[in-house]
């Protein structure tokens, strides 16, 4: 490779660079409402308290700061920059510009048909369920009216309360086995367009105050319409 060719190379570098960056900033600025003049680790500040992307990525971010002002501040003429940022750098500031302006949401990863239960149905029936479809949490309706979201570990609490006393049939109701679910409060609604990003930290944010969330139930105009639990978002990590 020439050195001309080097150079050009290096151009579309810091110029892909500072393109995602700016973007990145109005991003911020839109996401607070800015209208006046705020510095990128100020917007990083606001911005944050309202968007999980940002706040995943906050320490890069305010890398990317440095170095924007570098690029820029030591530029000796509109052709060359001094400070380049190598592929690897301009490709991570792209995907979280990617990830900020056109997040990938819960929607458009687990929306899906959501097998449910009625509350009149039998333990017997939900057992199959989770046999069958290696599902381990059921919601449960009464009619059309949404009562609970049946879990393995619940299931598994109601039996170990009968294991002395032998008073287990699996001819019993859900709504019966739901009210020995030991936290109730086990799962959250979400909109179809909240991001993953989100809905990790819901999970996250569960666990720090001692809370048992199970799944998080996805809902739009139409009704339930999919499901995200812990282990789908580790599914995606890895």
């Amino acid at each position: 490779m020439d050195k001309q060719t080097q150079v050009e190379n290096a151009n579309r570098n810091s110029d892909r660079f500072l393109t995602a960056f700016h973007r990145i900033e109005q991003a911020m600025k839109d996401i607070i409402g800015a209208k006046d003049h705020l510095s990128f680790f100020r917007l990083i500040e606001l911005s944050k308290r309202k968007n999980a992307t940002i706040r995943r990525f906050e320490n890069d971010l305010r890398e990317f700061s440095t170095l924007r002002n570098a690029i820029v501040h030591q530029r000796t003429s509109t052709e060359y920059a001094i400070a380049e940022p190598h592929d690897e750098i301009v490709e991570s500031i792209e995907a979280i510009e990617q990830e900020l302006t056109k997040p990938i949401t819960v929607g458009e990863m687990f929306a899906r048909k959501v097998s449910t239960l009625q509350a009149s149905d039998t333990l017997k029936e939900a057992l199959l369920v989770i046999r069958d479809k290696q599902y381990t949490q059921i919601p449960i309706y009464k009619d059309n009216k949404f009562v609970g979201l049946l879990t393995a570990i619940g299931i598994m609490f109601w039996v170990a309360n009968r294991v002395e006393t032998g008073d287990i049939s699996w001819e019993i109701d859900l709504e019966t086995i739901l009210q020995h679910e030991k936290k109730k409060e086990n799962h959250l609604f979400v909109p179809r367009n909240l991001s993953i990003f989100e809905a990790e930290e819901m999970f996250k944010d569960a666990i720090a105050k001692g809370r048992r969330l199970e799944a998080l139930l996805i809902t739009d105009e139409n009704g339930l319409v999919g499901i995200v639990t812990p282990l789908d978002l580790m599914k995606i990590e890895t």
